[in-house]
């Protein structure tokens, strides 16, 4: 009930006091009941009543006025407009400090007390005599002004007299050619009416320019102060930016210092209290999808203190946490104390990736590296695989298998290339590969087990034989032209997917690792590549000593600091690279990376290529038959390259007649030998040079040990080969 309704009621029971008064007082009827009343104690209670209805009524508007403002003030429309007011004061503040930086040596104090501060005497020396330059200049500058108006004056004076002369000599010229006097003036005259002209065009527009003026203005501090990043004054004030949701908010130095000063670390705090301000070796620059800067820290700080606070810092920048990523700048080429931080674009790591760069059309080069995803700064990244080796880990489920997929795709549109891959799973992923495949094996077999380790093997033997190769070519390295001029130097690019099942076998996983490991240590140089992927990083899924030695590391979403080390590296998580932050599922196809450009890490969405597992329809298909089409002649595939089959059976006097020359040898060089000769031979693979002595007991050749070096004899041997001989023609 408003004041408007209830006052008619009042007005009438001031005319008739009485029952009419009793009416409107309901609460105090039970109590009159019986009793008898003067008229003046009635106009008493009915004045009371009168009055505490009135404050009843004032009250509720009251509470009304208030609740309606409190609407208004909290709309979004009104927020916005307050906003946008705001960033008008701030563009003020900006503008001003410009100024007041321009016009005085503010600027130069503020970085000399950040040197003094950080002990950075250089820096502080260096600015402290452009400081003594600008003041220099800022006094010849205030005493030229003193003579200005003489030496206008003067300008103008010589302007307009050589103006005025120039044109009668104009006019002088005219009038001589066509004989007539008058014509002296009329170049005169005609500068007259030009300047009258524009006096009149002057006048008509100077008046809307005059309007307009402070409009422009106006705008122009409102684009200043909203490119600032961030709005001063009370805390109430700076909430306004927290509910525009401004997720497009630049960063700028300004609001990467205050993000600074609001991350609760007391040391950085009291920096910044006693008038520390970082520098920018970087300032905010545009990187692609993001920002990045690097900027200095005071001392008794370090980079992975930031990482630490990265939750709140992202806050602070208004993104989200997986958006932040601060780095310890000295991990790649900057200076120990300095930060590295990318700042995405929000949703910039959100949403599909482009379709892979490959699928319809193009070739590969395994020597400069494959198309592989995208990064924040909108670039394709790649894989540079020749001399790099690479490991993949991560949780399941998150984009190993596909990432290697990718790769494996790339490197079949490399017409050079040999594939070789070894899936310890009973899974698919590489099955429409199979026609580009020179070895494909796929199974949680121990048949498939000994097949990967063959493939080490096989892989430790051809490094060998390569480094040789190269010697008698006289090249330091495989190149493409070498590779394409020689096909028994073409790049082998190997693949062991879900590898813990290898390393892990209880018979095959110790020589495995021993394989891979020197295997990987000598094979930059050959156009050898290794690849791994694997759910985990402890000993017995993957070797430390791999993790170390390959070029790329890809880490996909994990759960601890040990495990994002064990893929990354050493020291990875405390240096702020931390595949720990990724989102189980979530974040599926985007990994961190090192070892593929200049940054200290690089975080990969990765390409997809699709499949649909109810059609068994995969699109790698189309795309291994194109690379199939295109291969070079003489890389070898299974449909193409079928390896001889090995025999059941070997005579080990005739592969000792084979391997041995007419030297006497120690008997424990033999062995490597008749590796050398059937690899694939089991009985050989791990031969000694004791049991070699026992087998040759057994064929009737004993080995003296002369020194304990047991030496064996060619000719010995050769003579029971002799005897056998002529033992089957007696026979």
């Amino acid at each position: 009930m408003t004041h408007d309704d209830i006052r008619p009621d009042l007005d009438e029971a001031d005319e008739t006091p009485g029952l009419a008064t009793v009416h409107h007082l309901p609460a105090v009827r039970p109590a009159l009941e019986g009793e008898v009343l003067t008229a003046g104690e009635w106009e008493a209670m009915s004045q009371r009543h009168r009055a505490a209805a009135r404050r009843e009524i004032y009250t509720a508007d009251a509470r009304l006025v208030i609740r309606k403002s409190k609407q208004v003030a909290t709309h979004p429309h009104t927020r916005t407009v307050l906003r946008n007011v705001l960033y008008v004061l701030a563009g003020g503040v900006v503008v001003a400090h410009r100024v007041r930086d321009s016009r005085s040596t503010a600027r130069y104090e503020r970085v000399m007390r950040a040197a003094e501060l950080s002990g950075d005497r250089e820096a502080l020396a260096e600015w402290e005599t452009r400081a003594a330059a600008f003041r220099a200049a800022r006094h010849a500058r205030r005493m030229d002004l003193l003579t200005a108006p003489v030496r206008i004056a003067r300008g103008l004076a010589v302007s307009a007299a050589t103006a005025v002369g120039g044109l009668l000599f104009l006019g002088v010229v005219l009038a001589a050619a066509h004989r007539d006097p008058a014509e002296v003036v009329g170049p005169l005259d005609g500068a007259v009416h030009f300047v009258a002209a524009v006096v009149t065009i002057v006048t008509i527009v100077w008046g809307p320019l005059i309007l307009a003026a402070p409009w422009a203005g106006l705008v122009g501090l409102w684009w200043t102060g909203r490119a600032a990043g961030q709005l001063t004054g009370p805390r109430w004030v700076r909430r306004l930016a927290d509910d525009a949701g401004e997720g497009t908010r630049i960063v700028t130095a300004d609001g990467i210092v205050q993000a600074l000063a609001n991350l609760h670390i007391p040391d950085l705090r009291k920096a910044i209290k006693a008038g520390w301000v970082p520098e920018f070796p970087i300032t905010p620059i545009r990187e692609g999808n993001g920002y990045r800067a690097v900027f200095s820290l005071p001392l008794g700080m370090h980079a992975d203190m930031i990482a630490d606070k990265r939750k709140l810092l992202a806050r602070n920048l208004y993104r989200t946490e997986l958006e932040v990523w601060p780095a310890d700048a000295a991990k790649g080429d900057g200076r120990v104390g300095d930060v590295d931080l990318y700042v995405a674009d929000p949703g910039a790591l959100s949403g599909p990736t482009p379709d892979y760069p490959l699928l319809h059309e193009g070739t590969a080069d395994v020597f400069t590296g494959v198309p592989v995803g995208i990064i924040p700064r909108g670039d394709s990244l790649v894989f540079p695989l020749v001399g790099a080796n690479f490991v993949a880990g991560g949780r399941m489920g998150q984009g190993k298998s596909n990432l290697c997929r990718v790769v494996f795709l790339g490197a079949g549109l490399d017409p050079l290339a040999v594939l070789w891959v070894h899936v310890f799973a009973g899974n698919g992923d590489f099955d429409a590969y199979a026609p580009r495949l020179a070895r494909y094996q796929r199974g949680a077999t121990d048949e498939v087990a000994a097949a990967g380790l063959e493939s080490l093997r096989d892989l430790y033997e051809e490094v060998g034989r390569r480094e040789e190769r190269l010697a008698e070519l006289g090249a330091k390295k495989v190149t493409r032209k070498l590779a394409q001029d020689h096909p028994d130097l073409r790049p082998i690019i190997s693949l062991y997917s879900e590898c813990h099942e290898l390393f892990g076998h209880s018979e095959y996983g110790e020589e495995a690792a021993e394989l891979a490991t020197k295997g990987i240590r000598r094979s930059r140089k050959t156009g050898i590549v290794y690849g791994f992927d694997t759910q985990s990083s402890r000993k017995n899924a993957i070797p430390p000593q791999i993790v170390e030695l390959v070029g790329i590391n890809a880490c996909f979403s994990v759960k601890s600091w040990r495990t994002n080390d064990g893929f990354l590296g050493d020291g990875s998580f405390q240096a702020g690279i931390r595949a720990t932050e990724l989102r189980f599922n979530k974040d599926r196809g985007t990994c961190l990376v090192t070892g593929t450009t200049d940054e200290v890490f690089e975080i990969l969405r990765t390409y997809f290529i699709k499949v649909d597992d109810d059609a068994g329809w995969d699109a790698a298909t189309d795309v291994i038959t194109r690379a199939v089409a295109n291969m070079a002649p003489g890389t070898p595939v299974a449909a193409l390259d079928a390896a001889p089959a090995e025999p059941d059976t070997r005579d080990l006097l005739d592969d000792l007649d084979e391997v041995l020359g007419t030297d006497v040898l120690p008997i424990a060089e033999v062995p490597p030998l008749l590796r050398k000769l059937a690899p694939s031979w089991r009985p050989y693979r791990k031969l000694s040079g004791a049991e070699l002595v026992k087998l040759l007991a057994a064929e009737g050749i004993k080995v003296p040990s002369t020194r304990n070096r047991y030496p064996l004899d060619p000719i010995t041997v050769r003579k029971e080969i002799g005897r056998r001989s002529t033992a089957d023609l007696d026979e």
